[in-house]
């Protein structure tokens, strides 16, 4: 039986699909909804076709999960890829979402052998994946709240930013809260400052009376009182909301790093020098349970974005930084990096010889990614925990410092 071939241009509504055979003919071309009735028509349609395999630009989501889960071999193509690919067809440089779709469906037929399909992850990394993204994406909107909190605090009470290290800890959002205005602030004294902190369990190092030095010091701003009270309680809605934020990141937090030490995979990621469980969960929840989903340790850098990209061409050469990675990937193996040059001399050495030769910061800490990466693939190949006497390059350091 003669093999069909199918592309998917993913939409957050309609899905545009086109199944073609051996010789680049259409079979059919529709658009499915994205909703229940419309994928599971789609699985339908597909089977009736004979589709074994499927063409998509976006590697991970429902619509992926649903394909998978149905036995069809999903093959993720980058949409630098695609996008490269377009002349090949038409040279308008015009673009729809049907011929995006015929063009998937045609580069699985051409060169389907140079793409890797998804391999089906398992339950755990799948619930620890939706756990770590959730709370990720969380941490970046509290960010972006605790940003505008500080701004609107500046513009008209700059010591409450002040008073306290972080706008967002649970201590200076309690403070905004009971005094959003300098007027209300207006009668704190050391006296009610200390049971103040006291009620909130401060853990700082300064005294009430160096907090309310901070405070009186900070720089004062002219404004009516209409505009004080206004500014007073929008910066209690912020402090409300980001305290409420605050809390469920802390639980989300302590569900991810419940789930990663009880994980092997995850025990093997934490065994690194300041790892830590949360930064072990985000390694993890990228890198899956499916050793062969990379082919080394140079595929897994490049999928990371620590390997540089290499221009060749005659007697020209060039090293470039690398665009297209797994964002996510790539953050939790740099903050890895970066805690554990405060842990690792051998780690400390790489970034030191690094910085040496005239590298920034994020370079020297993309470079150390590299040289963990390599130890990290063999662990998880392996399947066994990282081990300070088994590391060649840091027993080498050790016994040339002590010879």
């Amino acid at each position: 039986m003669a093999e069909v071939f199918a592309g998917l241009d993913w939409a957050s509504r309609l899905h545009a699909v086109c199944v073609i055979d051996e010789h680049g003919l259409v079979r059919k071309q529709w658009e499915v909804s994205h909703d229940a009735d419309g994928l599971r028509e789609l699985v339908r349609a597909l089977r009736a076709l004979s589709v074994c395999r499927i063409a998509i630009e976006r590697p991970s989501g429902l619509l992926v999960d649903t394909l998978v889960d149905a036995g069809f071999e999903v093959v993720p193509i980058h949409p630098n890829a695609v996008k490269a690919s377009r002349p090949r067809y038409r040279s308008h440089g015009g673009k729809s979402d049907a011929s995006d779709a015929y063009l998937l469906a045609d580069l699985l037929r051409t060169d389907g052998h140079r793409f890797k399909p998804l391999a089906a992850q398992s339950d755990e990394i799948r619930a620890l994946r939706a756990l770590v993204r959730g709370r990720d994406d969380l941490v970046g909107t509290r960010v972006q709240l605790a940003n505008q909190l500080r701004a609107l605090l500046e513009s008209y009470w700059a010591g409450a930013a002040e008073v306290f290290a972080d706008v967002d800890s649970p201590i200076a959002l309690a403070f905004i809260q009971r005094y959003p205005t300098p007027e209300a602030a207006s009668r704190l004294g050391p006296k009610r400052m200390a049971a103040f902190c006291a009620q909130h369990a401060y853990c700082g190092r300064r005294s009430a009376e160096e907090l309310l030095q901070r405070l009186r010091h900070a720089p004062a701003v002219a404004m009516g009182e209409l505009e004080m009270d206004a500014k007073g309680e929008l910066a209690c809605c912020l402090a409300r909301t980001l305290d409420k934020l605050v809390n469920q990141i802390r639980l989300l937090s302590s569900r991810v790093e419940h789930h990663v030490a009880g994980s092997d995979d995850g025990r093997i990621l934490m065994s690194f020098p300041r790892a830590g469980r949360i930064c072990a969960a985000q390694i993890l929840a990228e890198l899956g349970s499916v050793r062969e989903r990379f082919d080394s340790d140079d595929h897994l850098a490049a999928e990371a974005g620590v390997a540089p990209v290499t221009y060749a061409s005659g007697k020209h050469k060039s090293v470039a930084f690398r665009w297209a990675w797994n964002h996510r990937l790539r953050f939790a193996l740099t903050t890895l990096a970066d805690n554990s040059r405060h842990a690792s001399a051998w780690a400390a050495a790489v970034y030191a010889k690094a910085r040496a030769r005239g590298c920034d910061h994020p370079h020297a800490i993309r470079i150390l990614s590299r040289a963990w990466l390599r130890i990290i693939w063999r662990a998880w190949t392996n399947r066994k925990p990282y081990d300070p006497a088994q590391h060649g390059g840091l027993q080498s350091m050790l016994k040339a410092a002590g010879g």
